[in-house]
């Protein structure tokens, strides 16, 4: 086991101490890269935590796990694969890459017919997807979409069938695509909610539904028995996960609703990061920094949940996708070697958006009980067209909030104190662009990843999700050992 006694006897000294007493504290603890400023300064990172961290990172073997990753060894243990996501932004094992390269090209030639109306006069594109196969392609579409003409995309993952329902509300049948995201092609909602579409094109007189189908998998013989043409499948690589898989062809809506420039903006990102994390040192390393950050809360200061905070209605959904990628990711209990790993594992990641979370939650955070680490993300130059002031006022909100949070202020009235004392980060954008979304989208990975390593724990498996949907689906089939609430719940719906 790694050891972790130099960590935990950190000393824990406050933030404005930290400051006072080092004056070269900020340039230390920020970084420049790929058009994103990162700040880390009110955080109780120190020299001696990040040397402390750096014996681990070096006790762990990170570099040789890195170099492993990039390179195509099979990382992730407990599935035998490797784990090639890089590789579909060009950072990776040769053949991985050109592998990548020659998929990246055939859904470029699929959107090129599309626009051609090889399909007929589409207008409309229904993606359904779940889990990583939805939050990517939605994260990027929200971000970088909104000013787009080009088609009217709409991501559906809920087998509720409101979510359907609103979407068949708005769209023509016969000017809709169906975009099937499935890596196994078997995902019970995906695979439901796919044959609704299928009904719906097919009650409302279109001839041909499954010739309007693209199926985005890493299992393309099951997308061939289900209907779909072979010239219509875009496959991807078994070694990309599903919440690491926006680089790959479950990109196809956001590539399809932005044009190809700038999906390839997103990758060229992306790389940047990937080279930036594969080369700098440690100290200076943006997602190591983080990840160091990160386990120092969970395993010295006990905090169990971070939250992030996007200071930008562009990024809103960035929290939703970063719960699936962090807790998914190192949401484990057991290490590579099946061992109880013996200490906290992921935070529970929450958060929101600025400043409408400030009236929800900040509470919590300036004066409740828990020790909370914050994230602020936020973008220098505006995406709006309104008068300046607006977006001056949202920034400095972000600023004013991790100053708060730090300095706190002493009152009479304990109930108008304000401890201080309170951790905070900053990643600020120059702009949001495909190429800074990429970046930052890939710091996170890496971060993820950085975190998993020194905890011993393998970051691309996620069996944990399995074991609800096989009882669902044994419910579904009349059979399952439930217990006697489960089977009073089912009997009240007039599921039994």
């Amino acid at each position: 086991m790694a050891d972790w006694s130099r960590i935990e006897a950190l000393p824990a000294e406050r933030l404005e101490t930290l400051f006072a007493n080092d004056s070269g504290r900020l340039a230390r603890l920020s970084l420049d890269v790929a058009g994103i400023h990162f700040d880390w300064s009110k955080t109780h990172l120190t020299p001696d935590a990040v040397a402390a961290f750096e014996a681990l990172a070096r006790e762990t073997d990170l570099a040789g796990r890195r170099e492993a990753m990039f390179g195509g060894s099979h990382v992730n243990v407990t599935e035998d694969r490797p784990v090639e996501h890089t590789a579909e932004r060009g950072e990776g094992k040769a053949e991985s890459v050109s592998r990548a390269a020659s998929y990246h090209a055939r859904m470029r030639a699929v959107i090129d017919a599309i626009e051609a109306d090889a399909f007929g006069p589409i207008r409309h594109v229904l993606h359904v997807g779940i889990g990583g196969s939805a939050l990517g392609p939605h994260l990027l579409i929200d971000a970088l979409g909104r000013d787009s003409d080009r088609y009217d995309v709409a991501i559906v993952s809920n087998v509720d069938g409101m979510a359907l329902d609103d979407v068949f509300d708005r769209f023509d049948p016969a000017t809709t695509l169906l975009v099937v995201a499935s890596k196994t092609f078997t995902t019970t909602e995906t695979m439901m909610n796919a044959e609704s579409v299928i009904a719906w094109m097919s009650g409302a007189g279109v001839e041909d539904p499954y010739g309007r189908v693209i199926a985005l998998t890493a299992s393309p013989e099951k997308a061939i028995d289900w209907g779909v043409d072979e010239t219509r499948i875009l496959p991807f690589s078994e070694g990309v996960g599903g919440r690491y898989s926006l680089w790959s062809s479950i990109g196809f809506p956001a590539a399809i609703k932005l044009g190809w420039e700038q999906f390839q903006e997103l990758l060229d990102g992306a790389a940047e990061m990937d080279r930036h994390f594969r080369l700098a040192a440690l100290h200076e390393n943006a997602p190591a920094l983080a990840a160091f950050a990160d386990l120092y809360y969970t395993q010295v200061r006990h905090a169990e949940t971070r939250a992030p905070f996007a200071y930008d209605e562009r990024l809103r959904l960035l929290p939703s996708y970063l719960q699936q990628l962090e807790m998914e990711s190192n949401g484990k209990g057991v290490t590579v070697d099946g061992q109880p790993v013996g200490r906290p594992t992921a935070a529970i990641t929450w958060g929101g958006v600025g400043t409408d979370a400030q009236h929800a939650v900040f509470q919590l955070l300036h004066q409740g009980t828990h020790l909370v680490p914050v994230e602020f993300l936020a973008v220098i130059e505006a995406g709006d067209t309104l008068p300046a002031e607006h977006h001056r006022q949202l920034l400095l909100n972000a600023f004013a909030q991790g100053a708060a949070l730090m300095k706190g202020k002493q009152a009479e009235d304990p109930a108008r104190s304000y401890p201080g004392d309170r951790p905070s980060s900053t990643l600020l954008l120059e702009r949001l662009d495909a190429r800074t979304l990429g970046a930052l989208i890939a710091f996170y990975e890496h971060r993820v990843f950085v975190n998993g390593v020194l905890l011993g724990i393998n970051s691309f498996d996620q069996f944990g999700v399995e074991l609800g949907k096989e009882m669902a689906k044994a419910a579904a089939q009349g059979g399952g050992d439930f217990d006697p609430s489960t089977n009073d719940l089912i009997a009240r719906a007039g599921l039994a």
